[in-house]
């Protein structure tokens, strides 16, 4: 979400519960642009809050000028200092998935690995680590989970250049209401997976400028998202059923779009059984 229209945004998304407090509000709206001035960031987007026993993470992502490179993550616990995280790595994704349970809103705080095998045990013995892992690493693993699951954008509101780079596609101007309210108009704003086994017939209506991401019509388990019209039928609201908290809106013939996390950071592991 825009760090620079960011109250505007927390109105649109307020419908599904999510939103900050007053206090809250007015401290990012500075806070946030300090940061990009400070880190030289081109763009700051505010990410959301994964909400912990003892405390909150508030996030916030900063983008150069190829928004299809890695973004720089940022936490805060009382939204004024911020940390920079480091990058994600398979194994922190991997340590992560064998946590379960809440987060506790400590940095600092160590798990015990519960389903570590005994080779994996012995070997960071060996290097004389304990088979432990801080929640800041948790914290990083997650992020990248939910933004690989459900960081979508529109399609047609980035382009991909010749040379490979992505950036802001100036002449978007929105979805029509109608295609608005389709999953295929939005994408995984990720590497795409499902588009590299499409073959040469599939892909030859497909636009390789803007389409070049995966959209949200194939996810499994089909029925993981739901699409409201909310505010009078002028907004278009996507929700994640798989990482319950994410909410993605959409003005439908502007260029208004963006998506935000408020939740307790677990994948809804139940989402099978309950379609």
């Amino acid at each position: 979400m825009e760090a620079a229209s960011l109250l505007a945004a927390l109105e649109l998304v307020a419908g599904g519960g999510a939103g900050l407090s007053p206090e809250k509000r007015a401290v990012l709206g500075s806070s946030l642009l300090l940061l990009q001035r400070d880190y030289r960031f081109e763009r700051v987007w505010f990410w959301g809050c994964i909400q912990g026993v003892r405390g909150a993470y508030y996030i916030a992502e900063g983008l150069g000028p190829d928004r299809a490179a890695p973004r720089s993550r940022l936490y805060s616990l009382n939204c004024v200092e911020w940390s920079l995280l480091p990058p994600a790595t398979k194994e922190m994704v991997g340590q992560a998935e064998q946590l379960k349970g809440r987060f506790q809103g400590d940095p600092s705080f160590e798990y015990e690995y519960t389903e570590i095998n005994a080779e994996d045990a012995e070997r960071l013995i060996e290097d004389g680590k304990e088979p432990m892992i801080k929640e800041e690493v948790r914290l990083v693993a997650t992020i990248e989970q939910i933004d690989r699951a459900v960081g979508i954008i529109p399609r047609g509101a980035f382009v991909k250049t010749p040379l490979g780079s992505v950036h802001e596609n100036r002449n978007f101007e929105g979805l029509s209401l109608t295609e608005a309210k389709k999953l295929s108009s939005y994408f995984h704003f990720t590497e795409p997976v499902n588009l590299k086994n499409k073959t040469l017939l599939e892909k030859a209506d497909l636009d390789p400028s803007t389409d070049f991401l995966d959209s949200l019509e194939h996810d499994i388990p089909q029925g993981s998202w739901t699409v409201q019209l909310e505010k009078g039928g002028t907004v278009v609201v996507l929700r994640s059923l798989l990482w319950l908290g994410l909410t993605f809106y959409h003005v439908p013939m502007t260029k208004q779009y963006g998506y935000i996390y408020f939740g307790s950071g677990e994948k809804n592991l139940d989402l099978p059984f309950m379609m």
